[in-house]
């Protein structure tokens, strides 16, 4: 019989007012089953891990799809939550004290309640295990990348500050539109022609289209240097920004696919989170009916 104490104040009618020496949280209980619960999420997230790598490919028109793998990983991470917090939600029903002199109601409360919280503490648990891997990794693989390439790369930037100059800074562009010429010099350097074409070319791509006069400019550089025809010129040069466009539509349908992508993981994350909560309530109101009913 549990335990109970009687307390200092009379309810309506004179009755003494009996209350539970104990609390309705079964620490134990829901501690045991968000370990389990946790552990087979680990198993099962690490399984999901190996079949989505193999599933991908970085060779072109090869494996699944972003949209493909990210419906894959949104399945997967409903069928991890599902097993791992029915499991954690059931042992937790099974496992806890037989509450005795309480109402059939109370106790599917305290079970339910049980449950919920066995479910969050194996979450907050495998959230801070994968963060503390991932954060592990990503800051090894950060550290030897840095000390693999540290001096190629300050060779690299200081090659390319000295050859392009720099291509962010918008008073590069308006500097050299200052001193051009209708009859560009062909003896001038190769690295400063290249430099402010360059410029010309990412700052009319960034805002669209290159405008007229500076494709008319680029199209006498390229006469110049290559000794074709104006008309050539103006045809080479028509035909490189359009491939430069191209090249910007795409990385932007990449990059706006990605969103997506993310988007929709991060819902489809939420839901199954939701669904694990309600799974594991719900199978520890089970547990818990299945232990009184056979204690």
């Amino acid at each position: 019989m549990q335990a109970t104490r009687m307390t200092d104040r009379a309810g309506a009618g004179g009755d003494i007012a009996v209350e539970s020496a104990t609390t309705g949280v079964a620490w134990p209980a829901i501690l045991g089953g968000a370990f389990a619960a946790a552990a087979l999420s680990l198993v099962l997230l690490a399984l999901g891990s190996g079949f989505g790598l193999a599933s991908v490919s970085p060779w072109s028109n090869s494996g699944a799809s972003l949209t493909t793998f990210t419906l894959m990983a949104a399945v997967w991470l409903i069928i991890v939550q599902w097993l791992s917090s029915g499991v954690g939600g059931y042992l937790t029903g099974r496992l806890r004290t037989k509450w005795a002199g309480l109402h059939t109601h109370e106790v599917f409360f305290r079970d339910t309640a049980n449950g919920f919280l066995s479910w969050a503490v194996a979450t907050v648990v495998v959230v801070a295990f994968v963060a503390s891997a991932a954060g592990s990794a990503v800051s090894g693989a950060t550290h030897v990348a840095a000390g693999a390439v540290s001096g190629a790369t300050q060779g690299a930037t200081q090659a390319a500050a000295q050859s392009s100059g720099n291509i962010a800074d918008p008073s590069a562009y308006l500097i050299d539109s200052l001193f051009r010429t209708d009859r560009p010099n062909p003896n001038a350097s190769s690295q400063e022609t290249r430099a402010e074409t360059t410029r010309i070319l990412a700052r009319g791509i960034r805002n669209g289209d290159v405008p007229a006069a500076d494709k008319t400019y680029l199209a006498q550089l390229v006469a110049a240097r290559t000794g074709i025809s104006q008309q050539d010129a103006e045809k080479r040069v028509d035909d490189v920004i359009a491939q430069a466009k191209a090249a910007e539509t795409q990385a932007r349908q990449a990059a706006d696919a990605a969103r997506k992508a993310g988007s929709y993981f991060s819902i489809f994350t939420g839901v199954s989170m939701l669904i694990g909560a309600f799974i594991a309530s719900a199978a520890a109101a089970y547990g818990g009916r299945l232990r009184d009913d056979h204690a």
